[in-house]
């Protein structure tokens, strides 16, 4: 449910919060209830090398639901399955992970749920 009964518009262009950490960063827009997130990881960023530091858990525990805009990200769940996800790709991966960037061109993705405690 909505905390407001207004419209409302934001630009991820111009997040209300940045976070950034080793390879990459988040830029967040808050609308309502939901905080959307624009992700750019460069090539070499991995989230047990440049975020796990940061939270200190084993493997990703935020749950994802994205967009893919540009560059490749492989994701290995705890379980030992793994998906890759490409330009155009929309997908949801729970918590329990390990992500990484694959190739030379930055990733770069828009996340739906999941932003609100990332890389914190």
């Amino acid at each position: 449910m909505a905390t407001s009964n207004r419209i409302q518009k934001k630009s991820i262009n111009s997040p209300e919060e940045t976070r950034s950490f080793d390879k990459g960063k988040i830029e967040i827009a808050k609308v309502a209830d939901t905080n959307i997130a624009k992700a750019y990881f460069e090539p070499g960023w991995s989230w047990e090398k440049c975020v796990k530091p940061i939270v200190k858990t084993n493997s990703c525990e935020i749950a994802h639901t994205s967009y893919t805009i540009s560059g490749r990200i492989r994701v290995r769940m705890d379980d030992g399955s793994e998906e890759e996800f490409g330009p155009g790709d929309v997908g949801y991966v729970p918590p329990g992970h390990n992500a990484w960037v694959v190739g030379d061109e930055p990733f770069i993705a828009i996340d739906f749920t999941g932003m609100e405690k990332y890389a914190k």
